[in-house]
């Protein structure tokens, strides 16, 4: 049997069945009030009962002002966990582990939901002309950050309460705590700015709030670039400086991704003009860095094939992520045990690079929205009608958002 389905004990002791995790993608199948339903149930199960060994969740938001999309999921303390208990508890179906991704967007939020685009400091998005999709950028006070902190305990001490068996703290992909990464978004002159390890100092504090805020063994992990793949921004030698910062903090794992919205290198897609593999975009980078960490590496993006996965095994990874693949084909781990098998996503070569990264992104929502309706994904999801139903159905969450924003406020 391939090393794949070989268990993997975690620091802490949490045993997986096996090295294929699904790597957190944006479900946007929140119900009212922001909570997880039957949808998101249903779409869990289905991965769980496909052979994944570990599911990480969709980014659940630590704040109600700070959402990616109209369809995003808010844990915070005082919120109902129910809905979240049945959540867990349909992915533990299949005997996978389920860690639930938290997140801060920052200043990677679009302005129809009325709230500003917290930041380290006062810097734009750069997008060209679809910068005027995202919210005015307001930098963070010092008291803020020390919120945001809390916040952060806040959710993953609810998500252990809920039956979930980790969280992993998302500092990678330009959202918050990517943007304190980054020189280029964080031109801050006080101590959480200015040498990396400066701008690591957010990172730092939300990873040993939530391990006091939580359990021996609850697995706490991190999802951070391995580059930004930006001129002049967040670089190799950051993320192995980092690496080497979040070693004593007793981490269950590190996920080695890269790129935002700006230069979406998670998508296959850089603005500094690099070249990714066709496979394992980041297996590369996360080589090098796997050298200066010492907890287990797992890398994400563009995996397909089980030879490719194999081959990230065999390149000192201790998991293989999957994501998009997963999407298309919720049952491949199952499929690998037998024999090589392929997802195949639907390609969006388009020349506008910031119009083809939101269209694959409807691409692959749309698939997991077919499949929380209990249907299967098709091979028919075109990206143009993908994008333009993924933008009706965010004006119509959009208007049920603002009014439950209201109501709370």
């Amino acid at each position: 049997m391939s090393q794949l389905f070989d268990p993997l004990t975690l620091p802490g002791g949490q045993i997986l069945k096996n090295r294929i995790a699904k790597a957190a993608m944006e479900e946007g199948l929140a119900e009212p009030g922001q909570l997880p339903g039957a949808a998101s149930q249903a779409l869990y199960r289905r991965w769980a009962e496909g052979g994944t060994g570990l599911l990480i969740t969709g980014n659940v938001m630590v704040a109600p002002d700070a959402l990616t999309g109209p369809g995003g999921l808010v844990l915070e303390a005082g919120t109902s966990l129910e809905p979240y208990r049945a959540w867990a508890a349909a992915a533990h179906g299949g005997g996978a582990k389920i860690w639930m991704q938290v997140n801060h967007p920052g200043r990677q939020v679009f302005a129809a939901l009325g709230n500003p685009g917290y930041a380290p400091s006062e810097v734009a998005l750069q997008m060209g002309k679809h910068g005027k999709l995202f919210a005015p950028v307001r930098a963070l006070s010092v008291a803020e950050i020390q919120a945001i902190v809390q916040r952060f305990a806040d959710t993953a001490r609810a998500a252990e309460q809920a039956g979930f068996d980790g969280v992993q703290i998302h500092a990678a992909h330009g959202y918050l705590l990517s943007q304190f990464l980054s020189p280029l978004a964080n031109r801050r002159s006080d101590g959480y700015g200015g040498g990396i390890a400066q701008r690591a100092r957010l990172l730092i504090e939300v990873v040993r709030a939530v391990k006091a805020a939580v359990g021996p063994g609850f697995a706490v992990a991190v999802k951070l670039n391995s580059a930004d793949f930006q001129r002049g921004g967040f670089s190799e030698d950051d993320a192995r400086a980092v690496v080497e910062l979040l070693n004593p903090e007793g981490l269950a794992l590190i996920e080695l991704s890269g790129g935002s919205y700006e230069s979406p290198a998670m998508q296959g897609r850089t603005a500094d003009g690099r070249t990714l593999a066709r496979e394992a975009y980041f297996l590369e980078f996360a080589q090098a860095l796997a050298r200066s960490a010492a907890m287990p590496v797992m890398t994400t993006g563009g995996i397909r094939r089980r030879a490719v996965a194999e081959a990230v095994l065999a390149g000192g990874m201790s998991l293989v992520g999957l994501g998009t693949a997963l999407a298309y084909e919720p049952g491949l781990p199952r499929q690998w045990q037998q024999a090589e098998a392929v997802a195949e996503p639907v390609p969006v070569s388009w020349k506008n690079k910031a119009l083809a990264s939101l269209a694959t992104m409807a691409t692959v929502r749309r698939q997991l929205h077919r499949m929380g309706a209990g249907r299967s994904p098709s091979g028919a999801v075109w990206p143009l009608a993908s994008l333009l139903i993924d933008r009706w159905k965010n004006r119509q969450l959009t208007r049920r958002y603002l009014a439950w924003r209201g109501a709370s406020r």
